[in-house]
């Protein structure tokens, strides 16, 4: 049960525009976004940083949100395990691809720019941060200076979100629960306590 209850949809009418962009990418407005707005300011905040860091075109969508999955789990984040691992999937990258994450170092689902992005995130995702001068050299290898700063803007972003989810005790919604179950359920991924 969350922690502090959400504010409904029906009140945020001001915030409508962004809600709505949000629910293209991942099929529903999460839950999260309606207790941000208990906070004046912090919604609108959030929702044009996630446009900065989510709506350019630097990296591909697929592998922004499997970046964001590698640093969720890393940080332990059930509830954005789940919304990253199913707006991945309505991004394209198919199923089998996702169930295979955690082995991104050896599984043929991988080719090696993306195993050096998700070792970023891996790495930069952890507690402490371990990310390494070689995580950006190998990074380099694949990607301009620009796409790997938006490779550390999509970990960055996360990881706002992983805080926030995890001490608000966010409660996870439907369509992403379903998907963790039976996609990220295999790797052991659980809906846990508080999602």
């Amino acid at each position: 049960m969350a922690r502090v209850e959400p504010l409904a949809r029906e009140d945020l009418a001001e915030f409508e525009d962004g809600f709505a962009m949000v629910e293209q990418m991942m099929g529903f407005v999460p839950n999260s976004m309606f207790t941000m707005a208990r906070v004046p300011g912090l919604l609108p905040a959030f929702q044009q940083l996630g446009r900065a860091v989510l709506g350019n075109s630097l990296i591909p969508l697929d592998l922004a949100q499997m970046v964001a999955q590698v640093a969720s789990t890393a940080a332990g984040c059930r509830y954005c395990q789940a919304h990253t691992a199913h707006t991945a999937e309505r991004a394209g990258v198919a199923e089998a691809k996702l169930a295979e994450l955690w082995n991104f170092e050896t599984s043929e689902h991988f080719d090696d720019a993306e195993r050096a992005a998700l070792r970023l995130a891996l790495h930069a995702g952890s507690v402490p941060n371990v990310a390494s001068d070689e995580d950006f050299a190998a990074c380099r290898e694949h990607f301009s200076d620009e796409q790997i700063a938006s490779i550390v803007a999509v970990i960055s972003f996360f990881g706002y979100l992983n805080r926030w989810n995890d001490t608000m005790a966010t409660s996870l919604e439907e369509a992403p629960l379903e998907f963790g179950r039976r996609v990220l359920g295999a790797a052991g991924w659980n809906a846990g306590e508080h999602v």
